[in-house]
């Protein structure tokens, strides 16, 4: 069977293959570079069928448009709000993510939604154009974006977990509104990805209208057929906050930001990265409070470690330990708890936006 491709794309392809081999030395992300093309390489030689193909290369183009998208604000923290897309403007959830967009915007943070209508544009609305993202998705229905986004910002996936992923890799905080399935899921998965690890540290706020119920329903829920059942641990309630109040929910999340900047792990240690370094009287306390979490030593102030060389947090201090990996309810916590005891004065804390 003849290619579908001419000769001359073929020349092309091979030179740019070559070129960027011959350059691979000079790169300074090189060994991830060659760790993606030897995956690729290796399944070229495996027995996949096209539509393993065509999933492949259509996740890699929602990737590349999301990279691209989001690389001029990399320094920017972003919160992401999810809730329903039928909520109505005349609805008082329409009014309140409305509010909290605007607020958070004032704070300096940039705001993410699905780019469609309901609490969605109402999120961009509140957060204008200037500081608005877009992850709209292609559906049937319910898919086109709102006028909120500027185009430069709005970015169209194919599937939902390559737009969940940049939700969440994007995310410095999640707000929600109550909403009906997706918003469902996207909290379930927002506090198990948080419990496991695998998401997070972050702030996720459960935001309801003045006097609302739905999340304190959920909470009600989750608390009596999963806590009292033994299902989840007594810490885990601790990944999220319930609020009715905009203050509340922005205060939650610019505090979470106030001195604790990132973490890592970095072999089996846990780095927590600070703006602002901590007292020693302040270290102890926190030995004190949280040795349960540890699985051996004690928690330690650092400067960047060897393996973090060329990293752009490399000159922050820290914190590290032997986390046990388990207790993410009182991880954060301790994030809280060290909230409480740096600098106030510190210039860089006043700042929680930047990242």
């Amino acid at each position: 069977m003849a290619s579908p491709y001419s000769s001359d794309s073929l020349d092309r392809l091979q030179a740019q293959m070559n070129e960027l081999i011959d350059e691979l030395p000079n790169l300074k992300f090189r060994k991830w570079i060659e760790r993606s093309l030897s995956t690729l390489v290796r399944l070229t030689g495996e027995d996949m069928e096209r539509l393993d193909w065509k999933i492949l290369s259509a996740a890699l183009l929602d990737m590349e448009a999301a990279f691209q998208a989001f690389y001029p604000h990399r320094h920017t923290r972003k919160i992401t709000i999810f809730g329903s897309a039928r909520t109505p403007p005349e609805a008082p959830e329409y009014q309140i993510a409305e509010a909290f967009g605007r607020a958070v915007v004032e704070q300096g943070f940039m705001v993410m939604t699905g780019a469609g209508g309901g609490i969605m544009e109402a999120g961009n609305k509140g957060a204008t154009k200037a500081h608005s993202f877009g992850l709209n998705i292609q559906l049937p229905f319910e898919q086109e974006a709102n006028p909120y986004i500027d185009p430069s910002n709005l970015v169209e996936f194919k599937y939902f977990f390559t737009r969940k992923l940049f939700f969440l890799k994007e995310s410095d905080a999640i707000a929600l509104f109550p909403g009906g399935f997706g918003t469902q899921d996207e909290a379930f998965e927002c506090v198990t990805l948080g419990q496991t690890g695998r998401f997070g540290p972050c702030p996720v706020v459960l935001i309801d209208c003045p006097g609302g119920d739905y999340w304190k329903d959920w909470d009600a829920y989750i608390r009596k057929h999963l806590l009292h059942r033994g299902l989840i641990s007594p810490h885990d309630c601790s990944i999220y906050t319930i609020t009715d109040n905009v203050e509340v929910a922005c205060e939650t999340i610019r505090s979470f930001y106030r001195v604790y900047h990132s973490s890592r792990y970095v072999g089996d240690r846990f780095v927590i990265r600070l703006k602002t370094e901590l007292s020693d009287e302040a270290v102890a306390q926190l030995n004190e409070e949280f040795s349960d979490i540890l699985v051996r030593g004690i928690i330690e102030k650092s400067h960047g470690l060897p393996e973090e060389t060329g990293d752009e947090t490399f000159e922050l201090p820290r914190l590290i330990f032997f986390f046990n990996r388990r207790d993410a309810g009182r991880m954060y916590q301790l994030i809280r708890r060290i909230n409480t005891l740096g600098d106030s004065d510190s210039v860089e804390s006043s700042h929680p936006e930047r990242k």
